[in-house]
């Protein structure tokens, strides 16, 4: 037993650090320019904490599910450092950045449904994350826009997890009410 847990525990350093390494110059787009790092640690945080997920695998590509998307890693490279199960995962829920914008933005909203359980998971979370911390140079109405179709895609995945499920929409609703209203006030001026 203390080997196993050993041995998931050094898997999910490997792949902290490994994120950590590949998002190294990244910062998020807030006040106080965030470490990108920060983004997929707490994506996993949040599915341990809140999804009750101890499968180190989702975990891994929690922690992981930015790097191809996002820096020069590769699916060739997570394959060979975390196996195939991990690195299909990450793959699972990375966009595809030679897509426009919004062809991707709907291909989110379209294969939601079809996604593996586990790939649901990460992406719930990663939604749950994501409308917490929104550029802080957007306006009211592309935040608004953003909160409208995050819920979309989160829409597509109802049944998967409860808990999760509830605390994207404590995170979200709120927030569409609030930009709602923001929008509403700037348009009538």
């Amino acid at each position: 037993m203390l080997g196993s847990m050993s041995s998931s525990l050094s898997l999910l350093m490997q792949a902290t650090l490994f994120a950590a390494r590949k998002h190294r110059t990244q910062h998020r787009h807030d006040t106080v320019q965030t470490p990108y790092i920060n983004h997929p640690i707490e994506v996993a945080e949040v599915l341990s904490r809140v999804g009750g997920v101890d499968d180190v695998a989702v975990l891994c590509a929690a922690l992981l599910h930015d790097t191809v998307e996002d820096t020069t890693a590769t699916y060739a490279e997570l394959v060979e450092k975390f196996g195939h199960r991990i690195a299909d995962l990450v793959m699972e829920v990375t966009d595809d950045k030679t897509l426009p914008k919004q062809v991707r933005k709907d291909q989110q909203v379209e294969k939601a449904p079809g996604k593996s359980y586990d790939a649901k998971l990460v992406s719930l979370a990663d939604k749950i994350c994501n409308v917490r911390s929104l550029p802080i140079h957007w306006p009211d109405q592309r935040c608004l826009e953003y909160f409208l179709w995050s819920k979309r895609v989160v829409d597509g995945m109802r049944g998967t997890h409860v808990a999760l499920e509830a605390l994207f929409d404590a995170e979200v609703e709120p927030r569409i009410t609030e930009y709602k209203t923001k929008v509403s006030q700037t348009e009538s001026t």
